[in-house]
């Protein structure tokens, strides 16, 4: 038998070492097609529910299973373990699709109503089944409309579903004129409706937000806090007019605070703005309805043309007064719009470098300095951080050309980003490496084969003839300048190591090429390869490296440079922590915007700021640098190389 048997398997029979065909059997579908034809089955039911008066047979084993909720509710000693019929105070339709979901695993949305989606995803917040609650938030995410928004908010902010609110916020922000005329509006719980009024996003006319208040205060006057939801309207944005011909009339606001909303417009100049709010995007260009509305040549300013330019085109321009009356270059945007950041590509063509200052406003009248960079020298493109807030005009004047007296602007972008980067003292504080040509960082002194070779970040191709940057002992440097001022205190460089000789060498920054100090001494050290130093945070705009020693010839050779360091030890490690408590205890600094002086020390807020970035842990990795725009590549040349 044994062996007919063999003989039958015969030259079909698979070896030990050859797969068989099928190695799995997935019959899922099956499966959840089975197990679905229990879902409210008197089959084999050990429990019923009663919900609006209707039983539904089920399965305690089942839901016991795919849910800890139920398991508690009928396998935890709790009354309802030993009851046969549970009643249950829920949504009929929505405890039905609950139900099929348990046994199959399926829901069709697309075939539920609105409101029977809603109770069903609270119905999944209130089980715990968070893989449904998070597919039905989704769908919801999906299908947003002026009609449904307000309710799927509420539903939102009852399930504490963080997510989902934010898009209906940010839903709600970009038809802001629209839902107020809705009459789903009124239908809003007061928490939901307090979270819209209070975003400075929610742009609207403020006595059209005002009417929708009113409106919803008659619909929910029982049982509802009206005073908490008027409270978030800003009536000091409204006109004169409309806060004694609209507000006063429908008795909502008393006196006192009629009174003070009046004196708070006249007398205040930071009243509470909302603008419009569009992440991410330049809203600084033709499709916002944005212009140019001071300086000359104002069509090229925004027209989204980067590289077309010379020195006859492709820029806006002012002069520069020496008695500082000039109006600059003024930059009217579309409508009030909410922004954190703004780029400027000053015009770069030649080793120029320029000073200014930036100014925002709301009305043209009052006007906030949120950058000063009149003490620095910059360069091409200027990555500018600031809070956020409403901003209608930016004006951007030039204090200094180190070439003439005109201040030359190729592009200015404005946008709100959630990719900021933090700011000390007004300064921009990175954790990624600004000197990069792409951070517009360009080598003023040195020889090199190639232009900004140690600003590359090309750490291996390098050999005895190319790939460095050099100058001779005793009559040279290494100057590189930064794009804009930054706050640094860690710097590293690679020292060419294809041999077994030593350096010896000092490192000294400026902010205006004329005081210097020393931030790195190893004039009595012999060092090789790659070095990493730390000291304490400053204003950085030029970085002098000299060499002062050569164990094999009297040239000084650097690979690379980077600042702040981008060492792994480094950025893993918790001593920034502590680099940062010197700073701070050696006392010093404001935290207005204007640019500090070199050295000075961190302090206040803006201590905490740099404390965040220089304490923070990365996991082996450079730190991750912001979004930025492609920028053209410095044309400053150094000086060829000299064999």
């Amino acid at each position: 038998m044994s062996s007919q048997s063999h003989k039958m398997a015969g030259p079909h029979a698979p070896c030990s070492s050859v797969k068989t065909a099928v190695e799995e059997i997935e019959l899922t579908a099956r499966f959840s097609e089975q197990m679905a034809q229990l879902c409210m089955s008197y089959d084999y039911s050990d429990v019923t529910f009663i919900v609006e008066n209707e039983k539904l047979p089920a399965h305690r084993v089942i839901l016991a299973a795919r849910s800890e909720y139920f398991r508690a509710l009928l396998y935890g000693g709790l009354s309802e373990s030993t009851q046969n019929e549970i009643h249950l105070k829920i949504p009929l339709k929505a405890f039905k699709a609950l139900l099929k979901y348990i046994y199959s695993g399926n829901m069709s949305l697309a075939q539920m109503k609105e409101e029977n989606i809603l109770d069903t995803l609270g119905l999944a917040n209130q089980y715990g089944f968070t893989d449904l609650e998070i597919a039905i938030s989704d769908y919801l995410r999906q299908v947003l409309s002026l009609n449904n928004v307000c309710a799927i908010l509420d539903a939102a902010k009852l399930f504490g579903l963080e997510g989902l609110t934010n898009v209906c916020h940010a839903f709600l922000d970009r038809n802001a004129e629209a839902i107020l005329q809705y009459e789903t509006f009124k239908t809003l719980s007061q928490d939901a409706i307090c979270s819209l009024l209070m975003r400075d996003s929610f742009f609207a006319p403020e006595v059209q937000i005002f009417q929708a208040v009113h409106d919803w205060c008659k619909c929910n006057s029982e049982g509802g806090n009206v005073d908490a939801v008027v409270s978030q309207v800003r009536f000091s944005l409204m006109t004169l007019e409309q806060l004694l011909h609209v507000v006063r009339p429908s008795g909502i606001l008393d006196p006192d605070h009629l009174l003070d909303a009046i004196a708070e417009k006249t007398a205040s100049t930071q009243l509470p703005y909302r603008g419009a709010l569009w992440p991410e995007e330049n809203v600084a260009c033709n499709k916002f309805n944005s212009r140019t509305i001071q300086g000359e040549l104002r069509s090229a300013l925004l027209d989204g043309d980067t590289t077309s330019y010379d020195m006859e085109k492709g820029y806006t321009r002012h002069s520069i007064s020496d008695t500082g009356d000039t109006q600059g270059i003024i930059v009217e945007l579309g409508k009030l719009f909410i922004i954190n950041h703004i780029k400027v590509l000053l015009w770069d063509r030649d080793t120029r470098s320029y000073s200014y200052f930036v100014e925002v406003s709301v009305n043209q009248t009052n006007w906030e300095r949120v950058v000063d960079h009149t003490d620095y020298y910059c360069r091409s493109w200027q990555y500018l951080y600031f809070p956020s807030r409403a901003v209608r005009y930016i004006r951007l004047v030039g204090t200094h050309n180190t070439v003439n007296k005109v201040f030359h602007v190729v592009a200015l972008e404005a946008m709100f980003t959630e990719k900021t980067a933090p700011v000390v003292n007004g300064i921009v504080a990175p954790s990624y490496n600004v000197a990069t040509v792409d951070r517009s960082a360009t080598v003023v002194e040195g020889v090199s084969r190639t232009r900004n070779v140690l600003l590359n970040g090309d750490v291996k191709n390098y050999d005895w003839d190319s790939g460095y940057t050099c100058h001779q002992l005793g009559s040279g440097v290494i100057l590189v300048q930064l794009g804009q001022p930054y706050w640094i205190g860690s710097l590293r460089l690679l020292l060419w190591d294809c041999d077994d000789r030593s350096y010896s060498f000092y490192i000294e920054s400026s902010t205006n090429l004329k005081q210097w100090d020393m931030v790195v001494d190893k004039r009595n050290d012999l060092l090789k390869s790659w070095q990493h130093f730390t000291f304490d945070p400053r204003v950085v705009v030029y970085i002098k490296i000299v060499g002062t020693h050569n164990t094999a010839n009297e040239i000084f050779h650097c690979v690379h440079f980077e600042c702040p360091s981008q060492d792994p030890k480094f950025l893993k490690s918790d001593g920034r922590e502590g680099i940062l408590s010197l700073a701070l205890a050696s006392g010093g600094g404001g935290n207005g915007i204007s640019g500090s002086n070199s050295g000075q020390a961190l302090a206040g807020a803006a201590g905490l700021l740099a404390q965040e970035i220089y304490g923070m842990v990365a996991d082996g990795a450079a730190a991750a640098e912001p979004q930025a725009s492609t920028s053209r590549e410095s044309t400053v040349s150094t000086r060829e190389l000299v064999d």
